[in-house]
Parts: structure tokens; sequence; C-alpha cells
């Protein structure tokens, strides 16, 4: 079966760096083996995750670089470039297309309140300097932004070719997908959390990129599997366990404990950036002994 890109689950990968606060190259090759094995079938970097907004643009670069030569085996590379500055998002999309990204995902420009019309500006000029498709990401706890339904429409217009939404509003995704697929029946919708998978694959979502495939790569694999073969009865179990599971997690630093996770899991994939507040071992020992008192393994 030919592989049917932008579909599946698709990891928000953290990014590894060392305690000094560089890039850890190893680490990342190690993380992109690990979600490599477990059939992930693509990986959003930069993204909110993989601390994208807290990086340099060269910082940014070198990542995607590292991630796209790590692989070995074919995966979907998506390069999240949204930034404060245009410039900036060009330049780093323009680069993504250079060493090997299948596409790019951007936010609209935030700090500033920008009206419709200078978010459509901001999205035609990505849609024509790069060849590859261009994604919007919507996620407005972040950014402060919202994307319409009616926005929508007009980026789909323009040429946008899909929409990462971590928006948390089960029926603004409806909306969304309805209307996209309406304009462009290639439309690839990736819902932004594992938490809104199951309604969201039955209504049609294409895939799911989640956070917690980051540590728990094989669980929401499994789960994705079963809803796209239509076995909605034998997942429902595993389905609360995931609700379950994010409810630990959440309850500390969510982002920063996926490094140590990891490495209770026999991946070392370094640190966060510095500035983030590392998780103590101790804290993370709990943690992984909650998420495994779940039994998010049980029958994987």
């Amino acid at each position: 079966m030919s592989h049917v890109k932008f579909t599946g689950i698709i990891c928000p990968m953290i990014t590894p760096f060392r305690v000094d606060g560089s890039i850890y190259r190893d680490g990342i090759r190690n993380l992109v083996d690990f979600l490599s094995e477990k059939n992930i079938k693509g990986l959003f970097v930069c993204g909110t995750f993989g601390l994208g907004p807290a990086l340099t643009v060269e910082e940014r670069k070198k990542v995607v670089e590292y991630v796209v030569d790590s692989m070995n085996r074919p995966l979907d590379v998506i390069a999240q470039v949204g930034s404060t500055s245009l410039e900036d998002s060009l330049e780093l999309a323009k680069h993504a297309e250079e060493v090997g990204a299948d596409a790019v995902a951007s936010t609209p420009p935030f700090y500033y309140r920008y009206d419709e019309e200078s978010i459509l500006r901001f999205f035609q000029q990505l849609i024509s300097q790069i060849s590859i498709p261009v994604f919007v990401y919507n996620i407005p706890s972040r950014v402060g932004y919202d994307v319409s339904t009616s926005l929508l429409e007009k980026l789909v217009e323009i040429g946008i070719s899909g929409i990462k939404d971590s928006g948390n509003d089960i029926l603004k995704s409806y909306e969304y997908m309805y209307t996209a697929k309406s304009k462009n029946r290639d439309f690839k919708f990736l819902i932004g959390t594992e938490a809104l998978m199951l309604p969201a694959i039955i209504a049609g979502a294409d895939g799911c990129v989640s956070g917690l495939s980051n540590i728990y790569p094989e669980v929401v694999v499994k789960l994705y599997n079963h809803l796209r073969d239509g076995r909605i009865s034998e997942i429902i179990d595993l389905y609360f366990k995931i609700i379950r599971a994010r409810r630990v997690i959440e309850s500390t630093q969510s982002i920063q404990l996926c490094y140590e996770i990891l490495k209770l899991r026999g991946v070392d994939a370094g640190y966060p950036k510095p500035l983030f507040k590392k998780i103590p071992v101790q804290a993370a020992e709990e943690a992984k002994k909650k998420l495994e008192e779940i039994g998010l393994l049980e029958d994987i």
C-alpha cells in the first residue's frame, strides 16, 4: 500500500538539548529512531512541544536539518515556521524546503493583533515562495488568535493545504473539516490533541498531532489504527486510559516531563532548553509509576 502523506499519528517532537544549551544532535537521532520504530507516520518539528518559538532562527534551521538527516525510513516532516516576523517565517520555510521537509506549518503572526486581511497576506507570501504544502497551525491558547471558519475558507482558496487544529473545540473542528474539504477534497485536517482523536477521526480527520506520542507512541498509534479501521468498541478502554494519562502529565510541566520519561524508557533525548525548568528525577519516576498503573502499555 502506498504511503498517504500527512495521515496517521504525527509526533510534535520535543527538541533535545545538552545541559549547556546547545542542540543535541545525537539526542535528535535517538528520538527519531525511537519514534520510527513505533510506527509514527510523521514529525511536527519546532512546534509547541519542540519549543520552536523559544529558539533562534539558526537553532530552528539546525533542528529541521538534523531531523531530516536522522530518518532511517520515510516520515512526513512538517516544519513549524510561525514567528512574529514574516521575514523570519519565509527564511525558515525556504530553508525547510531546501533541506527536505515535506511541508511547513505556521501560526498566524502573533503578539500584534493583525486583522484577517493581514493574516491572509502573510500566508499568501508563504504559499507563493515555496513549492511544498503549507499548513495553518491554529493554537489560540498560545497565539491569542483563533482562526475563524470563514478565514480558513479563504486560506484554502489561496492554497493552504491543511490545518493542525489545537483549538480544543470539537464543534469548530467539524466546521473546519466540512468547510475546507468542500473546497479541496485533498485538504488535510490534523487534530492537535489525542484527547479529541476519537470524535475527530470518526468525523473524517486525516490524522492526529499527539503530544503523548513523544513518550508513548505505540499507544496512540494503536488508538488511531483501531479508529481508522472502525473498531471503536475495542478501543474505548484505551481511549479513557489516554485521557487519564493526560491528567497525570498535565499535573506537572508536560513538555519538560517528556525528556525524563524518555530517559526512564531508555531513550536519551537530552534536556529542554535551559530557560525551561528541569523536572526532578523523583517527580518523573512518580509520574511514570502513575502512568504505568493506568496500564497504557497493556496489550500493546
